[in-house]
């Protein structure tokens, strides 16, 4: 029987690499491309006629690790031209786990991830997460990162200190394992408990296994904000001192008094890159952020896992040094998203529990409606079992136009997907073709496709990202001239328009 075919036929193809836009077909088969040119022909065809033909977008930081298992369809991702997701991220992820330590791991996911009743959460190696998640025949394509914290509380549980010689050992030799299991890099959230415990020493053995095993070390930076200088020059000594490929995550720089360092932060990268240390960053197109409500705690309240952070945040005396630290002035030792974004700057986005549905999309002043806003903050917390999802609005326009220019920035999203999310899960690539190529012309569209495609693929060397013969029929087919997102701050959901075809491994799947 032969295999199925389908032809893309007069479309504008713009085929990931930077080279200018050409008309041409491009003709599929058995989920590979077979040939791009002209006319071209088989039996199933898509008229492209004026639309813009590339290859499917890489978000190279999704939080969908719980979401597939919901609903496989991802319609928020696919719906934006996504066709593969790199899950794993943070450092805080589902595997690999041992079974009796699933029930306060899915609590500390919660407001992540979420906690889907789908999600069966049977396995416990890497191996067992990627076949479960894969029998889901996903509609896109799924890669997952080996989390640094999850991998770190698998030997050594939630502790605040160094590894000994021994765990440092078995935690190497997991990673190890999990990377012959299909995980195609080690990720790590080092403002995040508890990654944000491992020193230098720890970090370099592990980026050492990435090294031998030609992959990537993809990093939540130490700090994104007082001490983003710091923090940079820790993971190109890393990179330098491994030999592995460090990744940038979710570049940007937060509070309003570090805007200025914009120079010195794209220089430390560029200085490393141009000493021959491989360092790349991925960017989402937004001025906020969004994570777990937890990470404006001070890092000493993780120490011992959430059951600790549940009992400090209950205890007085604990509360009142929470509190002195997190209105102290700067210099802070970590992000302190309280100082520099503050009650009016945090949104609550999500309550997995399900409990107070009104508070979602509403400010923690507001929501705390009179009440001490940190108080109230912290009681959350602790009803939740610090399972909220927050957005911080602490980010410059300028920066992040700034940082979407550099060559070695590629495109993700970064999109929790619970309750009021924010708008970037559902609008991010589209928002990049829509307003920073054609309307205000920051990007050729040739080159907002590469960052999007093969810059991508090439920084975490990952599949596809090119149309050519060889290359996974993983494309997309959009309008230029109208492509757009739709989805707001205030309506986070909206899908996109201009997205007319997207197709994961020669299937359509929208």
């Amino acid at each position: 029987m032969s295999e199925p075919e389908l032809l893309l036929r007069g479309g504008t193809v713009i085929d990931g690499t930077g080279a200018p836009a050409r008309r041409a077909d491009v003709l599929a088969r058995g989920g590979r491309i077979v040939a791009v040119g002209e006319n071209l022909t088989a039996e199933h065809r898509l008229d492209c006629g004026g639309l813009a033909v590339a290859p499917g977008f890489i978000d190279t930081h999704s939080h969908s690790d719980l979401k597939l298992f919901e609903d496989p369809s991802l319609p928020m991702k696919v719906g934006q031209g996504v066709t593969l997701e790199l899950l794993g991220q943070d450092g805080i992820s589902v595997a690999p786990v041992r079974r009796e330590a699933v029930p306060e791991l899915r609590r500390q996911l919660a407001g992540l991830l979420g906690d889907p009743a789908a999600a069966p959460w049977s396995w416990q190696t890497v191996a067992e997460y990627l076949g479960a998640l894969r029998a889901l025949a996903p509609a896109p394509n799924v890669e997952y990162l080996v989390p640094h914290g999850t991998l770190r509380a698998y030997v050594m549980g939630p502790a605040a200190r160094a590894p000994s010689q021994d765990e440092l050992a078995r935690m190497r030799a997991q990673l190890e394992r999990a990377l012959c299991e299909g995980a195609v890099g080690l990720s790590t959230g080092l403002i995040y408990p508890p990654c944000c415990y491992a020193d230098r020493a720890e970090l370099v053995a592990l980026a050492e296994v990435c090294a031998a095993a030609r992959r990537s070390l993809v990093a939540h930076i130490r700090s994104e904000s007082d001490y983003i200088l710091e923090a940079i020059a820790e993971m190109v000594e890393i990179g330098r001192a491994s030999g592995a490929s460090i990744h940038i995550s979710h570049w940007k720089i937060a509070g309003r008094d570090n805007f200025a360092l914009l120079d010195r932060v794209i220089d430390a990268v560029e200085q490393a890159r141009a000493a021959g240390v491989r360092v790349t960053c991925d960017q989402y197109p937004y001025a906020a952020g969004s994570t777990l409500m937890g990470a404006i705690l001070p890092p000493w309240v993780h120490d011992g896992g959430p059951a600790a952070a549940l009992a400090r945040l209950r205890d007085p005396a604990a509360r009142a040094r929470m509190r002195a630290d997190m209105t102290a002035p700067p210099p802070h030792k970590w992000d302190n998203f309280w100082a520099w974004t503050g009650p009016d700057g945090i949104v609550i986005s999500d309550l997995p529990s399900g409990r107070r549905p009104g508070l979602a999309g509403q400010t923690v002043r507001a929501a705390a409606d009179g009440a001490d806003p940190l108080e109230f903050a912290l009681d959350l917390l602790a009803d939740e079992a610090l399972g909220v999802g927050m957005i911080s609005h602490s980010q410059s326009e300028a920066v992040v136009e700034r940082l979407l220019t550099k060559p070695y920035v590629n495109v993700c999203t970064d999109g929790l997907l619970g309750g009021r999310p924010h708008p970037r899960a559902y609008g991010t690539y589209p928002r990049i073709l829509g307003r920073y190529v054609r309307e205000k012309g920051l990007l050729p569209l040739e080159e907002a496709v590469r960052k999007m495609t093969s810059q991508a693929a090439s920084a975490l060397g990952l599949a596809g990202g090119v149309i050519a013969p060889g290359q996974p029929a993983d494309l997309v087919v959009f309008d230029q001239a109208t492509i757009e997102d739709r989805a707001t701050f205030a309506d986070p959901t909206r899908p996109p328009v201009g997205i007319a075809h997207v197709i994961v491994q020669g299937r359509i799947v929208k």
